[in-house]
């Protein structure tokens, strides 16, 4: 199971640490692990969110469950 840490799981979506961060705040999308201090993100998780995100047309984003 390949971690990343949170400079690399942003990379890896494309975003930022501080959107990463903030999102982790408010209820992150994003499942995320707390080992210690440190924040972690399994891989399999991050591509989980990437297919979640996938849609054929803007009216489907409303339906998004």
């Amino acid at each position: 199971m390949k971690m990343l840490n949170e400079k690399e799981a942003a990379l890896f979506l494309g975003c930022s640490v501080a959107k990463m961060q903030k999102d982790r705040q408010k209820g992150s999308p994003v499942k995320f692990l707390k080992i210690g201090s440190s924040v972690r993100y399994r891989q399999c998780d991050l591509e989980e969110y990437i297919q979640s995100q996938i849609f054929q047309s803007t009216a489907d984003y409303g339906r998004q469950a």
